[in-house]
């Protein structure tokens, strides 16, 4: 600072630590009426909604844990894991949303990892949850949550150990008097989110008041989100805290529609019944919506906005959504970025060309949020930038306000990671001339084919253009001659009858012939909740093969 800004230092009347707590604050205060919640036919209000959160609050924070605890949550997309988001960090507490489909191994190490002192959990996981617990060292006080809306009852485990019941604990806070407190400090930790583990254990990453707080925002921003949109829960609020949407919809005081199971029969109902405005979710998600609507020839009442990341999206899908008045907004993230960091940002002029090439156009990643600071691609032996010629091949490094605070106890992976102080994806992809990115695979699933690198996403996006094709994954298989071979495996909709042969010929007519996979197989594909293919499983699989 300046000798002449002298006396110009941070106080309580210039300064707050940004926080996403801000948003439900000012949303129940200015908009109390506004509907918050509906799932099925319950509803709360801003008002409601906030008097349950402050509940929550009040009854963790009479266990007298220290400040900055992990309170652990196994729960659907359902009212009580919305406040959740709100409730723990209001108590400041670290929220830790655990993967619904983990098996009780996994979920075990999340626990023991992560030092939970509270786990609140929903009955129909009860059994996961009484192997997960039942050789940890320092068990969490556990909470059992009965979703009575959806006809669930008290688990026997709840009833064999007397289990805390949540609606019976929180009753005993609702009414107190809570007073709003923003964070000492917006690098305090605010969630704690596992990767995925593929490889290993997973690794535990952990986003601060100010990152959740921006990328909240930053959806608004680049989504151009107005008030009060009516958004469906099909992405799982455990994945990134649902990609920051738990914070997002409330500060625009929006509706938050929950739906406990995502299927595309459940989605279009809830599109009907509850006349939403927006959704998120992987690639997977809009081709189920898509031929739900097309082979049932449902007509939408109104437009329909959708967010999808994870998978790039094919051609194929894309071009099927708009069919179906659903406007797509494609974005790129990971669980280190708090969910999507990068977007597609769409040009008016874009508007003007064929359907084919605006989904061309659409399936490129992009470029950063206006939250994050920069991106670059990196020839990852040169250490330089790639020519930003579509074609040259680097990795994916991202940097800014919207990137985690480290992976915890795991200082060796964190310092990997900022390495040059960039944050290392490992993505792969190419630049184009006008600054925007389009992944092409992540490090580990390229197919190097008598010395040549095959794009998995490339051939997947040629076989997913059949119009049989309900997904598709491709993966290397190991090969004598040439190395690695690609490998495909395929989903079909329901009554085709198309084989190997036709597939082939379908590939050859889209792709060089090296490309073209040796191997097909038809299967249903192993799916994590949020719509992502697991190609770990396919890959163990194309060895027997």
């Amino acid at each position: 600072m300046s000798e002449i800004e002298n006396g110009l230092s941070k106080n309580k009347a210039n300064y707050a630590s940004l926080s996403p707590l801000s948003f439900l604050e000012r949303t129940r205060k200015t908009f109390p009426n506004q509907i918050a919640i509906e799932y099925k036919d319950y509803k709360l209000t801003y008002q409601q909604a906030g008097e349950r959160c402050e509940a929550l609050a009040e009854l963790v924070r009479n266990k007298n844990y220290a400040d900055g605890s992990t309170i652990a949550v196994m729960l659907p997309n359902i009212p009580v894991m919305w406040e959740c988001h709100f409730g723990i960090p209001m108590a400041t507490f670290v929220l830790n949303a655990i993967n619904t489909r983990l098996d009780s191994l996994t979920v075990q190490f999340i626990l023991e990892h992560g030092e939970s002192k509270m786990f609140i959990f929903d009955s129909e996981y009860s059994q996961i949850v009484e192997k997960a617990v039942e050789n940890l060292k320092n068990p969490p006080l556990l909470i059992e949550y009965v979703d009575k809306i959806s006809g669930n009852q008290r688990s026997s485990f709840a009833k064999k150990i007397n289990c805390l019941d949540y609606e019976t604990e929180l009753e005993k806070f609702v009414g107190f008097k809570f007073d709003h407190v923003l964070p000492t400090d917006e690098w305090n930790s605010i969630a704690l989110n596992y990767t995925s583990g593929t490889t290993g254990n997973p690794k535990g990453v952990v986003y601060h008041h100010r990152g959740a707080y921006l990328n909240a925002i930053g959806n608004t921003l680049t989504w151009d989100l107005s008030m009060h949109p009516k958004y469906l829960w099909t992405l799982p609020m455990f994945h990134c805290n649902g990609w920051c949407f738990p914070w997002t919809i409330t500060e625009r005081a929006g509706t938050h529609v929950c739906l406990r199971q995502p299927a595309g029969e459940l989605i279009v109902e809830a599109f009907q019944k509850h006349n939403i405005t927006h959704l998120c979710g992987a690639p997977i998600v809009m081709q189920m919506v898509a031929d739900y609507l097309l082979q049932n020839k449902i007509s939408l009442k109104s437009k329909i906005k959708m967010m999808t990341a994870g998978a790039p999206p094919p051609e194929a899908v894309l071009s099927k959504m708009e069919t179906c008045g659903i406007e797509v907004i494609h974005v790129y993230g990971l669980t280190e970025i708090y969910g999507p960091a990068v977007v597609c940002a769409w040009h008016p002029e874009w508007s003007q060309y064929d359907s084919s090439e605006q989904a061309r156009l659409k399936a490129r990643q992009g470029v950063v949020y206006s939250v994050q600071e920069n991106m670059k691609i990196i020839d990852p032996e040169t250490k330089k930038e790639v020519p930003k010629d579509g074609i040259s091949l680097g990795e994916v490094f991202i940097r800014g306000n919207i990137t985690m605070k480290g992976y915890l106890k795991n200082k060796k992976a964190t310092d990997e990671a900022f390495e040059d102080g960039w944050f290392h994806t490992g993505d792969l992809g190419v630049w184009y001339d006008d600054g925007y990115i389009q992944l092409k695979d992540r490090s580990k699933d390229i197919i190097i084919s008598g010395g040549e690198n095959i794009s998995s996403i490339e051939v997947e996006d040629a076989i997913y253009k059949h119009p049989d094709v309900i997904a598709v994954a491709v993966v290397a298989k190991e090969d004598e001659k040439w190395g690695e071979t690609p490998c495909a495996f395929v989903e079909l909709s329901e009554g085709s009858s198309i084989g190997e042969n036709e597939l082939i010929d379908h590939c050859k007519s889209l792709l060089a012939g090296f490309k073209v996979p040796r191997y097909f197989n038809f299967v249903d594909l192993p799916k994590t909740s949020t719509g992502k293919i697991q190609k770990f499983k396919l890959r163990e699989q194309a060895k027997l093969i």
